[in-house]
């Protein structure tokens, strides 16, 4: 299995070989050179406990001249699982591998305090501009999405396919265990009505239980209690049942997804990447969606799962504790809910005000310019109640810093395109960011200043350059453990469920196993 992942020969060699752009922006960054090696599977040095898991290898966006390419494009990704994973090897004491960190899904598994959408939108979008803490000479700009929120009463009714790895890999408490507890507390939350099923596969795939309402939760329940972990992992072919059991009992006016519980371990079955990825593209274009719940340590495949959900117009998250499966399957479950479909972002800089810019992440999202208005190309889908924030870092021109507040500069333009539904059109939103939104009067003495920046960017900041630090980023210029610990200190009014404070107790643990090496 692991070997028929290695999509790039001797892609660590070629990865550790690559020279990142020059911080003077002298020289334009090799598209043809930087596309080649996204992707590969990096067969880098475990950790303790770790031993066998797989992640995709990718180097940090470079910076680009605007003069060169002042439009850059890219699509959301709502997932979460790459924070989790994090937090799981420093609980258990281990270095992070800086692979497995993806900056857009460290920002993406917090909430921000984003506006409702309004005038009939599924999302709303904003977007600021601030001081960059790790380079002063820089600034900041984030972009955020908020999708539309849902009562609970309002969902679509739901046909859910649970669709669980019973193999021998997924014994333990950490892994089947947390999964069952995970789905008995969802049947707390689902409505009366909707209709869940249940799949297992190991040595053999099986129909565990047929689509059943709800209202009857003692047949669920015994189903689910009832899951042991035992044989070897036959995946493909229990996709391919899983997904006509939601086409057996589909509606379009149903919330229909396949749910799938697995630490990832594909070794018997269909395992060609492009093969499970076609199945589920296919599905996904019926309008049967794709969530994956990862799980484990040692065999995790978190490069597959990724490919998986991400073709799946669905979302993928790791589930290191019941914490975490509390946020998943209770605090955040109508995010199981798409209310946006290929959601694109498109920045349009003016090269006269900003002589570079860096998308911070993002890397395997990145799209072609011209995809951004054609409806045929697949994007990423946003959750109901889902916030999504992007960051750019951007060099000012000799023009920027100059405050003129007669004549209002738009330095960047962000657009964004989704879709209420499989197969509309897509709807286009825009919003300007002006030099002169940057700045304000100091009262006492009359002089023109840089505004503070809000607490959403100031959350956002720090967090990536907690990510920029454990990735060892060639970008991260005077980012420390301290710098990131106090961004965040400072953005916690807003803090859902105590998910920030976590935060700073793992930036800690981090900065103290790094000492200690």
């Amino acid at each position: 299995m692991k070997k028929s992942w290695i999509r790039i020969a001797l892609a660590a060699a070629c990865v550790a070989g690559l020279t990142a752009c020059s911080e003077d922006f002298g020289n334009y960054f090799d598209a043809d050179r930087y596309s080649e090696l996204q992707g590969a599977i990096c067969p880098v040095e475990p950790a303790p406990g770790e031993e066998g898991d797989q992640f995709e290898a990718f180097t940090d966006n470079p910076f680009v001249k605007t003069a060169v390419e002042p439009v850059s494009t890219f699509s959301v990704d709502a997932d979460g699982a790459s924070y989790a994973v994090m937090r799981n090897y420093l609980t258990k004491g281990f270095e992070i591998n800086k692979q497995s960190v993806r900056i857009e899904e460290f920002l993406n598994y917090f909430t921000f305090d984003y506006p409702e959408p309004t005038d009939g939108n599924a999302i709303a979008i904003n977007a600021e501009a601030g001081p960059c803490p790790w380079n002063a000479a820089h600034h900041l700009l984030r972009l955020g999405i908020k999708g539309k929120s849902m009562d609970k009463g309002a969902m679509p009714q739901a046909n859910f396919v649970f669709l669980v790895d019973v193999s021998g890999s997924m014994e333990g408490e950490d892994r089947l265990d947390l999964l069952k507890s995970g789905l008995m507390r969802l049947l707390t939350e689902l409505n009366p009505d909707d209709r869940i099923s249940l799949i297992t596969y190991s040595g053999e795939v099986r129909k565990v239980l047929e689509s059943t309402p709800v209202r009857k939760a003692t047949k669920i329940t015994k189903a689910i209690k009832g899951l042991k972990a035992n044989g070897s992992t036959a995946g493909g072919k229990a996709l391919e049942m899983a997904y006509q059991e939601a086409l057996a009992n589909y509606s379009p006016a149903l919330n229909n997804r396949i749910i799938m519980g697995t630490d990832g371990d594909f070794n018997v079955g269909v395992t060609n990447t492009d093969s499970l990825v076609a199945m589920v593209e296919r599905y996904a274009r019926k309008g049967i969606y794709m969530t994956c719940l990862g799980f484990g340590m040692g065999n995790f495949n978190d490069a597959m799962m990724e490919h998986i959900s991400n073709a799946g117009n669905g979302t993928f998250s790791y589930i290191d504790c019941e914490n975490e499966m509390m946020k998943v399957f209770v605090h955040e479950r109508e995010r199981f809910l798409s209310v946006a479909s290929d959601t694109k972002c498109q920045v349009t800089f003016d090269s006269t005000l900003v002589s570079a810019y860096r998308l911070i992440g993002y890397e395997n999202r990145v799209m072609a310019n011209e995809d951004f208005e054609d409806d045929t190309k697949d994007a990423g889908e946003i959750g109901a109640g889902q916030t999504i924030t992007a960051l750019y870092e951007i060099v000012p021109a000799a023009a920027f810093p100059h405050y003129d507040p007669s004549n209002r500069r738009v330095f960047a333009t962000f657009d964004s395109r989704y879709k209420s539904s499989l197969g509309a059109s897509s709807r286009p939103l825009k919003v300007d960011v002006a030099v002169e939104d940057m700045y304000e009067v100091d009262e006492w003495n009359n002089d023109i200043v840089l505004k503070p920046a809000s607490e959403n960017l100031r959350f956002a900041a720090g967090v990536a350059a907690y990510g920029m630090i454990l990735r060892q980023s060639p970008y991260k210029g005077e980012a420390s453990y301290g710098m990131a610990r106090q961004l965040v200190s400072d953005a916690l009014s807003f803090d859902p469920h105590g998910y920030r404070a976590e935060l700073l107790s793992l930036m800690e643990k981090a900065e103290a196993i790094k000492n200690e090496q």
